[in-house]
């Protein structure tokens, strides 16, 4: 195999445990239990109807434009698989469209990032599989290559290496470590449990907000008369 035209199959098998840690966990507290320093970019953006996203990542290299490493992606994918495609982030070509979306599904992935731009997005927008991208534009994709699947991708930012937990909604797409999945679900449904605390109290009236003036008192704020309380 050549550098930076190859295929490579994953390198783990995808593992439904993993994937049942993480569910129904919103980004925004994995996010926050990985340092805030994790992100595929915030330019990615939902194309679908809205489902959230949870996957094993298979990963693909592309030059900006060009769809064919995508295409063979799509046949390799299977139950599960979250195709990462980083195609530079160029908008000048849509990577796909319905059709390999369509094909995609029918394959049972678990979604699509694209780190470039989707065409057909009035199709796309009523489709329950997860398609997140960086833009929209009706100019086709050549199909030449080079490209690389499985050798990992950058998006945003974030590599993202194969077998990477992938999740996305409608704040965005991150991807956790495969080896540090157990470690982040149990401090982000931490996090999630006193977060509906807090909801509960707001609720009821009851949240204590004396955080605020003390933060502000131990920054050295100074208060204008009748601004504290």
């Amino acid at each position: 195999m050549s550098l930076g035209f190859q295929v490579l199959p994953k390198p783990h098998p995808n593992d439904t445990a993993l994937l049942a840690l993480l569910a129904g966990v919103p980004t925004p507290l994995i996010s926050d239990n990985m340092a805030r320093l994790f992100a595929a970019g915030p330019s990615l953006r939902p194309m679908h109807d809205g489902t959230p996203m949870l996957g094993f990542a298979l990963t693909v290299r592309t030059r900006p434009g060009d769809n064919l490493l995508v295409h063979k992606a799509i046949d390799m994918a299977g139950p599960g698989d979250v195709i990462v495609v980083d195609a530079g982030g160029d908008l000048t070509n849509a990577i796909i469209g319905e059709i390999m979306a369509r094909l995609a599904q029918k394959r049972g992935a678990a979604g699509i990032v694209i780190n470039g731009a989707i065409r057909d997005s009035d199709a796309l927008v009523t489709m329950s599989l997860p398609v997140f991208a960086a833009g929209v534009t009706h100019r086709g994709p050549y199909k030449d290559g080079p490209g690389e699947i499985n050798t990992g991708a950058i998006i945003g930012g974030q590599f993202i290496a194969p077998g990477d937990i992938v999740v996305g909604d409608a704040d965005g797409v991150l991807a956790v470590p495969r080896a540090e999945v157990a470690t982040v679900a149990a401090l982000a449904r931490k996090q999630l449990a006193a977060e509906d605390a807090t909801m509960k109290a707001i609720a009821e009236g009851t949240l204590d907000r004396s955080w605020v003036d003390e933060t502000l008192k131990a920054r050295g704020a100074a208060f204008g008369k009748g601004s504290a309380y």
